[in-house]
């Protein structure tokens, strides 16, 4: 049919530019922020583009709505600027009617959108933490590069190694200064290597001396050694709840229902009611007087999204600090977004304005007063 084709080809084509561009916009986004944590050691420098690349994955939840949104909005204002709302108006379509078209081409984005926000959106911040723990869980020796002063991995310690070490698990005069509370050790030996014990990671040294300060009473005392045992920093992190739950699958989730958990899953499932409530949101936004100006539906396209999306963290953050429930939050949300959504699409349906519907009921209040 004419007019469904017509639609649809629009919408795929605004679509898909909005797509291109918002995806170069966040990608280079993240590759910025990416290689601000290289540089920090927070990630692996080899494995920036792979880091990247999870990170714009588990974001596509939100480049899909946004785009199919903005799809929305500019092919139907570009329809009413170019007087082609008035054709299709003449020959018996009302806005209601291009409802139909517009579920037909964004359905599978909608499923596209659920199933990164239930399933791909914890798996791709799993495999970004795996590889972050993975680049932090490294032995010592490996995080100094030779002939260069650099702390452990818990920073509680300052390694240095000569430049003619033969490799990351042997290191030739080896440097090593750590500090506990008032205590200041220094350690230096001709080799080192790593070794394990029980489980445990162990810094071998050979032929070295210790030298240890106690910063409060200036006593020093100078050990020699042939061998020495040094045990490389454990990995002690504080589990963030908060972090850890965006791990969790949407299994998990239902499985644990704690506070946290349930603020997760609201976040998830709210992304997918947001995208549909949006695209619907999208007709009534679009349908504006030509005269108006083309950016007036643009300030309130961006409006819209803006708060809902807010009004999806902050409600993750009420379910989480146990404000709120779940079901109670979702209703209110979702459903008052799709009433309104309705709503406002009726009152452009029907060609009403405001005005027009407060004199409406105005008579009415006074009739009965």
């Amino acid at each position: 049919m004419l007019f469904h084709s017509s639609i649809r080809k629009d919408l795929a084509r605004s679509f898909g530019a909005t797509v291109v561009v918002l995806a170069t916009i966040v990608m280079t986004i993240i590759l910025i922020r990416t290689l601000g944590q290289a540089t920090r050691g927070s990630v692996n420098p080899s494995e920036v583009m792979l880091v990247m690349g999870l990170t714009v994955i588990g974001h596509l939840t939100t480049i899909l709505t946004l785009s199919l949104f903005i799809a929305v909005v500019s092919t139907l204002s570009r329809m009413y600027a170019d007087s082609e709302m008035v054709i299709w108006f003449s020959s018996g379509r009302g806005l209601v009617s291009f409802s139909k078209p517009l579920l037909r081409f964004a359905w599978p984005i909608l499923l596209a959108i659920a199933l990164l926000a239930l399933f791909v959106w914890p798996w791709s911040n799993q495999q970004i933490q795996d590889l972050r723990d993975r680049y932090e869980q490294r032995n010592d020796i490996e995080r100094v590069a030779p002939g260069q002063f650099q702390e452990s991995a818990g920073g509680k310690r300052v390694f240095f190694i000569d430049k003619d070490s033969p490799n990351n698990q042997t290191g030739r005069h080896v440097f090593v200064s750590s500090i506990e509370g008032a205590i200041e050790t220094i350690t230096t030996a001709q080799q080192g290597q790593i070794e394990w014990h029980q489980g445990e990671r162990f810094l071998s040294l050979q032929q070295g001396q210790q030298m240890l300060r106690n910063h409060q009473t200036g006593e020093v005392r100078i050990t020699e050694f042939k061998d020495y045992q040094l045990l490389i920093d454990p990995t002690s992190k504080l589990v963030n709840t908060d972090v850890q739950s965006r791990m969790i699958s949407t299994l998990g989730l239902l499985k644990a229902p704690t506070a946290i958990n349930l603020g997760e899953l609201s976040w998830r499932l709210g992304l997918a009611f947001a995208a549909f409530n949006l695209m619907i949101m999208g007709l009534a936004v679009a349908s504006v007087n030509p005269r108006v100006g083309k950016s007036y539906h643009l300030a309130v396209a961006l409006f819209c999204f803006v708060g809902y999306y807010n009004m999806v963290n902050v409600g993750q953050n009420w379910i989480a600090s146990g404000r709120t429930t779940l079901p109670a939050f979702m209703l209110l949300l979702h459903g008052g977004a799709f009433l309104l959504a309705i709503s406002w699409l009726t009152v452009r349906h029907l060609n009403l304005s405001w005005r027009s519907l407060f004199t409406l009921v105005q008579p009415k209040t006074r009739s009965a007063a």
